[in-house]
């Protein structure tokens, strides 16, 4: 075994193995997999080899499409079997809700090219006989679902890889790991066969794929993972007779059930049926640390933990109570507080990179693997991998947290996920220092990226609970009410949830200069820019502002999404230049915010400051250090409502001062608190587009309509990709629709990830959506080909299985030209 290699991929399941396969594809033959005892003993071994398509990320489902058809390929190549069983796959649905989960998810298939059917629960039952059809409502049938055989499947990645140029080494333990004097990465290996210290390997990169052991592997580098392994049991039984006479009459090669409502998956297995849970009282698997001996083990199954859900499956799959039992598998698999893998480089560690909480290997894997080695070799995944990114979570992601949403998302494994539901687990986990003032004022909340935030304000006496539903909730009117409130006179909205950076430094502004796209603006002025990656496409949307104080030096606050702040932070240190002439502080919740907004909202903040606050002495995008009332505090003359407001930021011990006096003083102008709902209402009434929906890594700024933003007089990451997407001109083009939503119970918005069809055809997606309250128009912005951009139709929307007529706007609903947010 050599001492130093360019990647050391740690940990040899079905992950580890894909990446170091992915690796050699991509041209990297200098790199090597180490694995503490066999390939596969840590969960893949013990794993049902599920595979399936079906995600509620349209972007994870396509990743995991990738997966499944690469499964002949790997086999090609290495000569090992893979076990491969192309089955196909039913959802079954057995309440109108469930069903409408499974035509939505058709629909998403529509643009993703998966060959999908919404089928009768009578038609899955000819299919699958061992089913009962009055249980079910419904099902969707998926081509691309069956299973595999997970150890083969590893092999034959490890095998391929090595034919490449890999190495692949095992019972090679990584025990510790350090950081090299030129930042290489010295990993610190034994021989776990023969109890003989191995040395060092040196490494530019390592990826801890460590599975069940990828805390172990964190804490060697000071990181503390949010992954926590599950018990996860399923049953084998005993050879069923009619498996015989069904393989005789069906034409289908075999069948994958999972079944929403008894969140039961059942399959054949040989000469017998599987049949798996996901039991709501799931039992976390050494929750503190995981003992390195543990290997090829299984846990002591506990069916009384299961038994309502194989009582729901005895009823649903009558087959089950006429055949024994033959063996019960439980095992560990890893979770994130999600459900979704942990992958990509770690913050401020460079050349450490993650791909673990993989729990969906078998569907997931190769996926995975891909966007990680185009990752580490090109500096991008090629994907839209934001819901699999580890940056989605921070610091507050701690070892308790991350137990009980782990614990929250294995028991909803196949429940449905509504578009307003807010899951409860963990919550309240970090609140801003007016909560308490909130909840009196019968906030309902929802949690972003730790934070507890206002999403509407429930009216006096009712209870401060949204009914979940995929069409309008109890929210709808009451929502109405904030923005009616704002556009007709002043609203309050809290911004502390927004992502908040510090630059100072002489190298400050040509830092900015060099990571954002538009121009820095002057002290006292706030630009709005978005960032880009060498490949010239929307990594960010931020608002940046400039200060400076009375010797000339200069401070900058950059103003953006929330859930980003890993995200962004990450790469704003990745860029940092090594003189120390630039330093970055990320305010976090420590620095809090409140917005006021709406025309009455200049005539609020008067009553608070001692300057001149009219349209020509403070004017739009202006930005001051100041006082307001007695509290300390930055304001920036923006909101995201696109009406008159001001954005108001001071450190948390002021801001229960602060909100009491903006109130106080808008109480002659009518305030009304608003919250996250309107203001989303709000900003579709301007077409405005936001961070994670409309601007992705997966589209340039001209496409989405913010090419005015980019400066190309000036050198700036993604400045040359930039200049060529704008020559070359936008493949698609984000653009705004006004859609017939229905009436009454039927009425139904946009959430995002609709199928937009032209002219009886399916060209783009939606990208996200709902009702702007003060037009009065169901909205819907989404992305279409350029050259059916122009078309006057016809157009039409899917919604909830619902194929409704749709115009595409020539301009925003509410003031196009912007005149109230300058006046």
């Amino acid at each position: 075994m050599k001492d130093r290699a360019q990647v050391v991929v740690i940990g040899g399941g079905v992950v580890g193995a894909s990446v170091l396969y992915h690796l050699t594809l991509a041209g990297w033959t200098d790199v090597m997999m180490v694995e503490r005892r066999e390939l596969t003993h840590g969960s893949t071994w013990h794993s049902a080899g599920g595979m399936h398509t079906l995600n509620g990320d349209p972007n994870v489902a396509a990743l995991q499409r990738y997966t499944v058809e690469l499964y002949e390929q790997i086999q090609a190549e290495s000569g090992r079997d893979c076990g491969i069983h192309m089955t196909s796959g039913l959802q079954l649905a057995d309440t109108p809700e469930r069903m409408d989960y499974l035509r939505m998810a058709h629909a998403r298939g529509r643009y993703l090219g998966m060959e999908t059917e919404l089928i009768s629960a009578e038609e899955a039952h000819q299919m699958v006989p061992f089913l009962d059809p009055a249980h079910f409502v419904g099902a969707m049938w998926d081509r691309h679902e069956g299973h595999v055989d997970p150890s083969g499947v590893t092999h034959a990645y490890a095998d391929s890889a090595k034919q490449r140029g890999a190495e692949v080494h095992r019972y090679v333990w990584v025990h510790d790991i350090t950081r090299a004097v030129d930042g290489s990465w010295d990993l610190h290996v034994h021989d776990t066969r023969n109890d003989a210290d191995l040395g060092t390997i040196n490494c530019e990169h390592f990826v801890n794929a460590g599975g069940l052991w990828a805390r172990e592997v964190g804490r060697m580098t000071g990181l503390e993972l949010p992954v926590l392994a599950m018990e996860h049991m399923y049953l084998i039984t005993d050879e069923v007779p009619q498996l015989a006479e069904w393989r005789s009459q069906s034409s289908m090669p075999g069948f994958h059930v999972v079944d929403l409502g008894g969140e039961i998956y059942m399959r054949e297995e040989g000469n017998s049926l599987l049949l798996g849970t996901y039991e709501r009282g799931g039992v976390p698997w050494s929750p503190h640390s995981t003992d390195w001996n543990f290997g090829a083990q299984l846990l002591t199954p506990d069916l009384e933990r299961i038994a309502a859900n194989l009582d729901v499956g005895f009823q649903h799959f009558p087959i089950f109570q006429e055949i024994g039992i033959k063996d019960t598998i439980n095992g560990p698999f890893t979770f994130a507080p999600d459900g979704n893998p942990l992958i990509g480089p770690v913050r401020n560690q460079p050349g450490h990179w993650l791909a673990c909480g993989v729990m969906a290997g078998l569907s997931q894997g190769g996926g995975v693997g891909l966007s990680m080695a185009n990752w580490m070799t090109e500096g991008d995944p090629g994907f839209d991998v934001w819901g699999m990114d580890n940056a989605r979570f921070g610091d507050w992601a701690t070892p308790r947290y991350t137990n009980a949403k782990v614990r929250e998302n294995y028991g909803r494994r196949f429940r449905i996920t509504f578009p307003n539901e807010e899951l409860v687990a963990a919550r309240p986990h970090i609140t801003s220092p007016i909560h308490d003032r909130l909840v009196e004022r019968n906030a309902v909340f929802g949690a972003s990226y730790g934070l507890e935030v206002p999403l509407w304000f429930q009216r006096v006496g009712e209870e401060p609970v949204e009914h979940v539903t995929f069409r309008r909730s109890n929210a709808f009117e009451v929502v109405a009410e904030e923005v009616a409130a704002v556009r007709g006179g002043v609203g309050l909205f809290e911004t502390t949830g927004y992502a908040k950076y510090e630059v100072t430094g002489p190298g400050a502004r040509s830092w900015l200069d060099h990571v954002l796209a538009n121009h820095i603006p002057p002290a006292g002025r706030l630009a709005l820019s978005p960032m880009l990656n060498p490949n010239g496409r929307i990594i960010g949307d931020f608002t940046v502002g400039a200060l400076a104080d009375g010797l000339g030096e200069e401070r900058f606050m950059i103003f953006g999404s929330g859930p980003a702040q890993h995200y962004h932070e990450r790469w704003f240190r990745q860029h940092l230049p090594t003189d120390g002439s630039v330093h970055l502080r990320v305010c976090g919740p420590e620095m809090t915010g409140l917005s006021i907004a709406g025309p009455r909202s200049r005539a609020v903040l008067a009553e608070l400051v001692d300057f001149d606050v009219s349209n020509d002495a403070f004017r739009f995008l202006d930005f001051r250090d100041t006082w307001v009332g007695k509290v300390p505090a930055m304001i920036g003359r923006v909101t995201f409502t696109g009406d008159l407001g001001f954005e108001i930021w001071c450190s948390g011990g002021y801001q229960p001062q602060l909100f009491d006096s903006l109130m106080d003083a808008g109480s002659d102008h009518g305030i009304r608190l608003f919250g996250g709902r309107a203001l989303d209402s709000m900003r579709l009434d301007k077409c405005w587009g936001s961070w994670a929906t409309e601007y992705r890594p997966i589209y340039t700024p001209y496409e989405a309509n913010v090419g005015w933003m980019v400066k190309l007089d000036k050198d700036f990451i993604g400045r040359d990709a930039a200049a060529a997407a704008k020559a070359e001109g936008p493949a698609r083009k984000l653009v705004a629709f006004s859609m017939d939503a229905g009436t009454g119970d039927d009425a139904a918005d946009c959430i995002g990830n609709e199928p937009i069809w032209h002219d009886g055809s399916v060209v783009g997606w939606v990208t996200s959506g709902g009702y702007a309250h003060h037009s009065g128009q169901s909205i819907a912005l989404g992305y279409v080909p350029i050259e059916d951009a122009a078309s006057e139709g016809p157009w039409e929307i899917e919604v909830v299985g619902v194929v409704r007529p749709a115009v595409m706007l020539a301009e925003a609903p509410f003031d196009p030209t912007g005149t109230r947010m300058r006046s």
